[in-house]
Formats: structure tokens, C-alpha cells, sequence
């Protein structure tokens, strides 16, 4: 049987990163259990525990599990129904002076939950200079497009203007928020440690004959041997899932931000103002050879929906936990905990890509401002008349016909927008007739977008991504490959 008779998530045959895949792999798994005893050996002995220096050396020489130790662990977990004893079993086999030294004191949460803890510090250290990556891309996109008038939309109707490159912004500022609250999530990331079956840390004050200042030692050692700055002051047999949910809210999030942005520029392809990269041989569509159909954001846009909603089942798993800890747990977050990881560094990956590579056809933005600017420009028209001393309320009516009769145009003969030329010729409008042109400059209507974007990008944006700058320096766009 190859390869191809089995299921395999698209997440890691199509999508996420080789280094995503390699942290949660079963071999980054096992090997990391035989860490952690290592660690907890290592510190056992340090602390007064009669652990031979064999031991030691075998259990270090093997902590990479090679594919013989699987296929004795596999051995063992059908006789033994337990994945972790299967493990120490078979590490025993690989270090035998060590066999009896393998996992003293501890509970299977010790490599279970430590070994989670560390998987999502690595992830979390991946992901982040991955999400500053895209907000520099569109901190680039947003200050070289400030100054480019764009037709707003408030219900997907126009609205007033304002720029391409102050909607930019409005997106980075999301995704600045995914950026801090993953940084949040990932400082306040602690170890769980040693705390025995309970949380009571009762085999470890038997192993240390009472010495209860042992037992915090022990914790020290192997929170600064794991890369932690401290372990939990409240442990059950596990970390508390309320860890992993917190972890979730934070990542998920970038699932809908990444929809939310992904569905504008959806929106803008459709419009014909703005379109990610298309390859020279990519295909559209296999029946309709002309389009070019926004795939990437189609693809980001279903992995942000999945990722978005993984909460409910981080939720559900903390709520269900019964006292010291139920195993109703272990089934999902073996699958939950890696999917979301999996489907932020996808998510990332293909934003790299589309945000880095964004076209925009500045001609065609500008026909869609003409087609609804004179609209907008009359209130502009009616101020004008009033310094030439014309009745407001009466120009606002011959407005409202012309404009009247524009629209109709537009919406039942298919034609432009011809409000001005009707102005032009209307002797109500002679006033104003040498002033209307300067008046209907798109740059009139556009606040103080450019502004806006040049103080937040480079302030706010700036001064967040120097943290990343030695990543940035480094980083080169990523390449997907379907």
C-alpha cells in the first residue's frame, strides 16, 4: 500500500510549510519526549537522585526515535493500550541502563503537556515574523498607493472616497492586531513541568524525602533547560486547556482577518481594480479559457473560515474537563492543536504571496470615480452657487432633475454618467460653468487619507516591525506551488 491508499490532510500535502509539518511530525513528538526525560533525569541527578551517568550518556545518544524505536513502541502500545509507556518501554530498549531510571516520578502528562507547550512556543515563533512579513508587504503597498483616489463603499455601494492605499491600511491594522495578540499568547506561554499525577507534587516529595525546595528546583532546572521563563503555579494532571484556548483565540483570529481581506480583494478582482499574481500559465477556469479567477484569496478565504472557527472546539474541550482532568481531551487536541497551526502558516504562506504581488489598474478605478463623482460633486456645486448668490434651495432642486435624468441614463440606457455636461449646459448653472472641472478633481474628495497612512504606517507599523527587522532582512516572498 503507497502513499496514495491512504487519507492525507491537503493541510500538509499542499499547503503548510515543511518547517510546520516537521514540529508536529511524530518523530519531532517522540524525539521530544525522550527530552524531556533526559531533562528530568538530568535534573533528578543534579538534585541529589542516584541516577547513573550510563544512564545519562545512553539516554542522550538516543533521543532522536529512529524507525526501528517506532516499530518497537508500535509493538508495545498494542500490548500496553498506552502511547507513553509504550515509548519508555521502548526507549529502555535503545538506552538499557537507563530503563529503570526512564520517567521517574512523573506522569505521562509530564511528556504529554510539556511536549504541547513546546510545540506551540516553536510554532508561535514561526508565525510571527511569517504575519510581520505580509504587514510589511502592505505597509509598502499602502504608502506607495496613499496619494491614488479609489471609490469607497459602505454596503458594497459607492461612498465616499478615500484611497487604495488607506484601504491597505485599514487591513494592516487588522492584522497588527493578530500581530500583538499572538506576541501576548506567546510571552505569557509558560511550562507545566513536574507536577505528578494531581498537580499535588506528591511523588516528587516522596522521591526528595519532603524537601519541598527540591521540588522547585527541579521545576527551575527544567523550565530553563525547555526555553520557559516559568512553569504554572496551578497545575491538575495537566496544564489547564484554558492555555490551549487562549492560544486559539489569538491565532484563529488571523483566520478572519485573513477572509475578510482576502474577500475585498475578491471584490476589487470582480471590479477589475485590483488583482493578486497570475502566473503567465496558470488556468482560470478548464472551461472558460479567458478568466482569471483570484484562486490564492478564493484558497486563503476557506482555510481563514476553518481556522476561524476552531475556537468552538478549543471551548468545548476546556468547558468538558472534569476535575483533575478527563482523557476526553487527548483525542481532539491531537488533531486540533496541529490543524490550527497548520492552517495559520497556510494562511500566511499564500498571503506572502498574493500580498506582495498585488495589481492594480489605476484606469480603470478612475472610470469607476467618474462614472459616480459627479454625484458627489454637487454639494460642492451648490456651495459655489451660493457665493454667487444663488438660492440654495433652489439650485438643490435643479440638481436633484439633472441628476435625476443622469441616473436614468446610467441605469436604463447603460450609458455614463453625463451630470456635468447636463450642468454645462443648464444657463442656471452659468455661474459656475468655468469652476466645475476644477472642481470634480478626484484629490478634492479624499480627506486626509494620505496623511493617515503615512502617520500610521510609518509610525504604529514601523516601530512594530523593527522588532522583526533581522527576519525581514532575510525574508524572501513566499513561493507556492499550487
Amino acid at each position: 500500500m503507497s502513499g496514495f491508499d491512504k487519507y492525507q490532510t491537503p493541510l500538509s500535502t499542499r499547503y503548510a510549510s515543511q518547517e510546520m509539518m516537521t514540529i508536529f511530525s511524530a518523530r519531532e513528538r517522540a524525539s521530544t519526549w525522550r527530552q524531556l526525560w533526559v531533562w528530568l533525569a538530568e535534573a533528578e541527578k543534579e538534585l541529589g537522585l542516584p541516577i547513573p551517568d550510563e544512564a545519562l550518556e545512553q539516554m542522550r545518544a538516543n533521543v532522536v526515535v529512529s524507525d526501528k524505536a517506532f516499530g518497537v513502541a508500535k509493538e508495545y502500545e498494542a500490548k500496553f493500550r498506552h502511547d507513553v509507556m509504550a515509548h519508555v518501554h521502548a526507549y529502555g530498549e535503545d538506552a538499557p541502563a537507563a530503563a529503570g531510571h526512564i520517567h521517574l516520578g512523573a506522569t505521562s502528562c509530564y511528556v504529554t503537556d510539556n511536549a504541547d507547550l513546546i510545540f506551540q512556543q516553536k510554532a508561535l515563533d514561526l508565525l510571527l515574523p511569517k504575519l510581520a512579513k505580509v504587514i510589511q508587504n502592505l505597509q509598502i503597498f499602502a504608502l506607495k498607493y496613499k496619494d491614488m483616489p479609489t471609490l469607497g463603499f459602505t454596503h458594497y455601494q459607492p461612498a465616499q472616497l478615500i484611497t487604495v492605499g488607506k484601504r491597505a491600511a485599514q487591513w494592516i491594522q487588522e492584522l497588527m492586531m493578530d500581530l500583538e495578540d499572538i506576541e501576548t499568547v506567546r510571552e505569557r506561554l509558560q511550562f507545566r513541568g513536574a507536577q505528578g499525577t494531581t498537580g499535588s507534587q506528591a511523588t516528587f516529595l516522596e522521591l526528595f524525602e519532603g524537601d519541598e525546595n527540591k521540588i522547585k528546583e527541579l521545576n527551575a532546572i527544567l523550565c530553563k533547560k525547555a526555553g520557559f521563563p516559568s512553569a504554572y503555579p496551578i497545575s491538575t494532571q495537566t496544564y489547564t486547556r484554558k492555555v490551549d484556548l487562549r492560544v486559539a483565540n489569538a491565532v484563529c483570529a488571523l483566520g478572519a482577518t485573513a477572509e475578510r481581506i482576502c474577500c475585498d480583494i475578491r471584490h476589487l478582482a470582480n471590479l477589475k481594480e485590483m488583482e493578486e499574481p497570475f502566473e503567465k500559465s496558470q488556468i482560470g477556469s478548464s472551461a472558460m479559457a479567458y478568466k482569471r479567477n483570484p484562486m490564492r484569496s478564493e484558497r486563503i478565504t476557506a482555510l481563514g473560515r476553518k481556522l476561524a472557527r476552531l475556537p468552538a472546539n478549543f471551548t468545548a474541550t476546556f468547558e468538558t474537563q472534569w476535575f483533575e482532568r478527563t482523557l476526553d481531551d487527548s483525542a481532539i487536541r491531537r488533531m486540533d492543536i496541529p490543524e490550527m497551526f497548520l492552517l495559520a502558516d497556510s494562511i500566511l504562506l499564500a498571503l506572502d504571496n498574493v500580498t506582495n504581488g498585488l495589481v492594480i489598474y489605476p484606469n480603470v478605478i478612475r472610470s469607476r470615480i467618474d462614472q459616480e463623482l459627479p454625484f458627489m460633486a454637487t454639494e460642492s456645486i451648490l456651495m459655489k452657487l451660493s457665493t454667487h448668490g444663488v438660492s440654495r434651495q433652489d439650485a438643490h432642486e435643479e440638481v436633484r432633475v439633472l441628476s435625476h435624468q443622469a441616473s436614468d441614463v446610467v441605469k436604463q440606457q447603460g450609458g455614463r454618467n453625463d451630470l456635468l455636461e447636463r450642468i454645462k449646459k443648464a444657463e442656471f448653472f452659468k455661474p459656475v460653468w468655468e469652476e466645475i472641472d476644477s472642481l470634480v478633481d478626484p484629490k478634492l474628495f479624499i480627506g486626509n487619507c494620505p496623511k493617515i497612512v503615512e502617520d500610521y504606517c510609518n509610525g504604529e507599523v514601523a516601530a512594530k516591525l523593527a522588532k522583526y527587522k533581522e527576519s525581514l532582512d532575510k525574508a524572501s516572498t513566499a513561493q507556492l506551488s499550487i
